[in-house]
């Protein structure tokens, strides 16, 4: 994967284009908006910290792309992703959590990904140490006797020769067998071998603080209190060599770890380059009320005021220190059927310049959905038949066909978009799934157009049979 200053506009929208069909107008405008925290980070520093993001409201119904555009442009920045739904925080009484806790979920993530990172940069020296620790498991290195390597003087006795050459040839002797162990280790011939390790045992017990914003805060702050007063426990295990490889590569790679540096390039990541995806934001959009007075519009309103400050920028307190959420990139989606953009509250609309309406699907973009992508569906249940030794094929009328029901479906009952390939394939394919390995252990499978209509068929004609099982 190229780096994000090698990724011109142009070059992000295909990437893009490998999973995502359609919606050109949706890639350009986060294409565009991806690049410009590149152009912010080579801009003088006079003004890099005035530039603020193209925060962006994508508008279309649900199953055509929204979330996966925002997941994919995540993977290609390498930038810390959460999606959270709007209409989490619109309890009655609002009782949901606190708001700024999405900023403290992304910085955990932040946390995870840049050690993951770090560990897999000294993923070399950490093996070296891993391979050590088994040997001194299997052929332990000689101890020394009490008072050897004593700096205080002795009297030199007819013995110590003997002692020294003896005591030279016991480490040799080790030392070759530690060489002949190490090369078996290499090769893998001790791999079903058992040794016994000192494993940490499970984390320490779970405090959870309910109750208004801010306590949420100061229960994981008792939690990390009481974890570094409790020691951590370990306890014995006796597993396999290539299972204590693993477990002991991940501890000695933590180890070599530098804590607070991961620390740092974590909070420095999210702040620049954290991308946050709020889902049906259409929901706390509403406008008001018959008498204009209570319900569950004010919630929708006090949902929106709170996310004002994160989306405009401010500090959130996490437990690793002041995240600040200028430089954050912020896209919300939502179909807005009932409520419109307008709807939000003028200083919310404000932080989100870019509006993009998305393309609702039809039978051509089922078509090449379910062929282009990498990811395609057909290749999916394709690779999962083969880890069975099963050759599955889709004849190209048979996705034709699949297309034309998904549409057919999506215009008779509801319009969820591209989820219902999903429900359309899982009907056609649940006997083949079923049979296989019991009956069916080899060999090729082909699916044509007349297997979907035997499948599936009367289905899709029966209104009600499509509205419960399609």
């Amino acid at each position: 994967m190229k780096k994000l200053d090698e990724l011109t506009p142009s070059q992000i929208v295909a990437e893009l284009d490998k999973y995502i069909i359609g919606q050109a107008g949706a890639k350009k405008a986060v294409a565009i908006a991806l690049r410009n925290r590149w152009r912010r980070m080579q801009s003088d520093d006079g003004i890099r910290d005035d530039i603020m993001p193209n925060n962006i409201i994508l508008i279309g119904p649900t199953g055509v792309g929204k979330t996966e555009i925002a997941r994919r442009l995540a993977r290609l920045a390498n930038a810390p992703f959460i999606k959270v739904e709007a209409t989490k925080y619109t309890e009655v009484g609002y009782v949901g959590r606190d708001v700024e806790s999405i900023i403290r979920d992304l910085t955990d993530l932040s946390i995870t990904m840049v050690k993951a990172e770090m560990q897999e940069r000294v993923k070399g020296k950490a093996a070296e140490n891993v391979e050590e620790r088994i040997l001194d498991l299997l052929i332990p290195p000689l101890k020394k006797p009490a008072g050897f390597g004593n700096t205080m003087p002795r009297l030199k006795s007819s013995d110590d020769d003997s002692f020294d050459a003896g005591r030279a040839s016991d480490e040799e002797m080790n030392e070759r067998t530690r060489d002949k162990f190490r090369e078996k280790l290499r090769r893998g011939d001790l791999d079903e071998r058992t040794i016994e390790l000192d494993v940490r045992a499970g984390g320490n017990p779970t405090m959870q603080i309910f109750g208004p914003a801010g306590m949420e805060e100061l229960g994981m702050n008792i939690q990390d209190m009481l974890g570094n007063l409790t020691p951590r426990k370990t306890r014995k295990k006796t597993v396999k060599i290539k299972d204590a490889r693993t477990i002991l590569l991940a501890e000695e790679a933590e180890k070599l770890v530098d804590q607070d540096a991961a620390v740092q390039e974590a909070l420095e990541r999210v702040q620049t380059s954290g991308i946050v995806f709020i889902d049906e934001i259409d929901k706390v959009a509403g406008g008001t009320s018959g008498s204009g007075q209570g319900g569950p519009d004010v919630s929708r309103q006090g949902v929106q005021r709170d996310l004002l400050p994160i989306v405009e920028g401010s500090s959130v307190s996490t437990k690793y220190g002041l995240v600040k959420t200028d430089h954050i990139l912020f896209i919300a989606s939502g179909a807005f059927h009932v409520s419109k953009p307008s709807d939000l509250i003028p200083e919310l609309q404000g932080r989100f310049p870019i509006r993009v309406e998305m393309d609702s699907l039809n039978e051509e973009d089922f078509y090449n959905i379910l062929t282009v992508p990498r990811n395609a569906l057909t290749k999916q249940y394709e690779a999962m038949l083969a880890s069975e030794g099963v050759t599955l094929r889709f004849d190209d009328n048979a996705i034709k066909e699949i297309a034309r029901l998904a549409a057919e479906v999506n215009a008779s009952v509801e319009n969820i978009g591209a989820r219902r390939l999903h429900t359309i394939l899982t009907s056609i394919l649940e006997e083949l799934l079923y049979l296989v390995p019991d009956e069916i252990r080899e060999g090729e499978v082909l699916v044509d157009r007349e297997y979907v209509l035997k499948q599936i068929g009367s289905i899709v004609q029966n209104r009600d049979l499509s509205h419960y099982i399609l």
